[in-house]
């Protein structure tokens, strides 16, 4: 009897564990960020994070589910068991390391300034003095206009990088610095090609600005941290990557 309820128990402990890795809740942020996720017509999540999302799961031959909730709620999300992993741009930084862990980069991405044209073609600090730049809330480049230019400059911070780009175009700032990435799409777009540029990438600040872009997750959690960093290596390797950023990107995102 005491045999059979050992087994018992072992077969029980087994399918709860079968059960635990049957299905990764990915945390993604609640504000579109395109073109890495947004949400399209029929409310389905899009974009090139989103994709690769799904290349990195069928890679794993892993269950997974996107959870959204607030870009500052995501971290207090992971800690409180309510994803398993945050996948929504987060760059890796010292100071988030001190909380979570994260997987290998999956891409890269500059800090970048963007600005109307009638302003200088590059900026300087100096040329940011009186100004007041727009900052997307709970962000690296929110911290890093606090360590760098909050001594000249005023920050207006936003909930969306697109609520801080509308402004940028009706005037109630004067700059906007945030992702390349993300930026490059809005120049490119009708009303970012008519009033705004390019005004080039911050200075370097590695332990602000991290040294890429990664999944967060809890620190417990080696094991899928090491299945997803295999995976993240193996769709590089296998073309997969490739195929999915050519949708998106005239070059590679990975970076250097």
């Amino acid at each position: 009897m005491k045999a059979r309820l050992t087994a018992g128990l072992i077969a029980l402990a087994c399918l709860t564990s079968t059960a635990a890795h049957a299905e990764i809740r990915f945390g993604v942020s609640n504000e579109a960020y395109p073109p890495f996720y947004t949400k399209d017509a029929s409310g389905k999540w899009a974009g090139w994070e989103i994709d690769l999302l799904h290349a990195l799961c069928d890679e794993m031959k892993e269950k997974c589910t996107i959870v959204d909730m607030t870009w500052d709620g995501l971290i207090p999300g992971l800690k409180a068991n309510k994803i398993d992993v945050i996948w929504s741009s987060m760059s890796i930084n010292d100071e988030r390391k001190k909380v979570i862990a994260f997987t290998d980069k999956y891409y890269n991405t500059p800090t970048e300034i963007v600005g109307l044209k009638d302003e200088p073609h590059t900026v300087t600090k100096d040329d940011l003095k009186d100004k007041i730049i727009g900052t997307y809330v709970s962000s690296i480049q929110s911290a890093y206009f606090k360590k760098h230019y909050s001594d000249v400059a005023a920050e207006k911070n936003y909930p969306t990088l697109d609520e801080s780009l509308q402004d940028l175009v009706s005037g109630r700032v004067d700059y906007v610095i945030a992702d390349s990435i993300p930026l490059a799409a809005f120049l490119k777009s009708s009303t970012g090609k008519e009033c705004c540029e390019s005004k080039g990438q911050v200075p370097d600040d590695a332990e602000i600005l991290g040294t890429g872009i990664g999944g967060g997750l809890r620190k417990s959690d080696t094991a899928l941290t090491e299945k997803l960093n295999k995976a993240i290596a193996a769709v590089r390797a296998n073309g997969k990557y490739k195929e999915i950023s050519a949708k998106y990107f005239s070059f590679d995102p990975y970076g250097n």
